[in-house]
C-alpha cells in the first residue's frame, strides 16, 4: 500500500514539474505603433549637390560666386603676389652659381641604354648655352625699370620682376615682362636685392646685384 501512496505521489509530482516547467507557446501580437516611424532612406550625395548647385542658379548666386573667383584670378594674372625680402640693392655684390648636379641612381633611356650612372655629376651648360641674361627687378620701382629697358633688349636679355604688373608695364612700354612666381629663381640663385642680372659664364651662371644712383636709368 505504501508503494503504491510513493509510486502515486512520485507521478503527481512529476506532473507538476513538466506542468511548470515546460516552455509556454509564445505568441504573436500587435502591440499597435507607438511615436512616428520614417522609411530607412540614404541621401543620394550627388542629388545632393545638384540640388544645391540648382538653387545657387536660381537665386544668382552661383553667378556671384563665378565673378567673384574671375576677377580675384585676374588680380592675381595681372599683379602676383610679390617675392618676399626682397629688398633694392645699397652694396654690389658678384658670385657664382654652379649648377651642377649629382645623380642620385641610374639613367636609362627607353631602350634600356644607360645615359648616366648613380654618382655621376652633370652640368647642364655642358650641353646647352643660355644666350639671354636674367634681369631681376622691381616692376614698382620706375628707375629699376627705366635701367632695364634701356640697358636690354627682348633678345639680350629677359626681364623678370620680383614685385609689380608685367602686364600694366607691358600695355605702356610694349615689351615683354615675366614674372618670378613664387620666387623660385631668386630662391635659387640667391637673389636678395635688386637689380640683379644672371648671366652665363662657362660653366657657371654668374649673378651680381647692381646698386642704382637715384635717376639713374641705363
Amino acid at each position: 500500500m505504501k508503494q503504491l501512496l510513493a509510486g502515486a505521489g512520485s507521478a503527481a509530482l512529476l506532473c507538476v514539474v513538466v506542468l511548470v516547467g515546460a516552455p509556454r507557446p509564445i505568441e504573436a501580437r500587435d502591440y499597435g505603433r507607438a511615436g512616428h516611424t520614417f522609411p530607412v532612406i540614404e541621401p543620394d550625395l550627388l542629388s545632393a549637390i545638384e540640388a544645391r548647385l540648382e538653387r545657387a542658379k536660381a537665386t544668382g548666386e552661383l553667378a556671384r560666386i563665378n565673378e567673384m573667383f574671375a576677377k580675384r584670378v585676374e588680380a592675381t594674372v595681372r599683379r602676383p603676389v610679390p617675392v618676399a625680402g626682397v629688398t633694392p640693392a645699397v652694396e654690389a655684390r658678384v658670385w657664382d652659381f654652379d649648377p651642377t648636379v649629382r645623380i642620385e641612381r641610374d639613367i636609362h633611356d627607353q631602350k634600356g641604354n644607360l645615359v648616366a650612372a648613380a654618382g655621376q655629376r652633370i652640368n647642364p651648360l655642358d650641353f646647352v648655352a643660355i644666350r639671354q641674361d636674367l634681369v631681376f627687378i622691381d616692376g614698382d620701382d620706375s628707375n629699376q625699370v627705366a635701367w632695364a629697358t634701356n640697358r636690354y633688349t627682348d633678345l639680350k636679355a629677359k626681364i623678370i620682376f620680383i614685385n609689380g604688373s608685367p602686364i600694366e608695364r607691358m600695355s605702356t612700354l610694349k615689351r615683354r615682362f615675366y614674372f618670378d612666381q613664387g620666387g623660385k629663381l631668386t630662391a635659387k640663385f640667391g637673389i636678395e636685392h635688386t637689380p640683379a642680372v644672371v648671366r652665363q659664364v662657362g660653366r657657371v651662371m654668374r649673378v651680381s646685384e647692381e646698386v642704382l644712383k637715384k635717376g639713374r636709368a641705363g
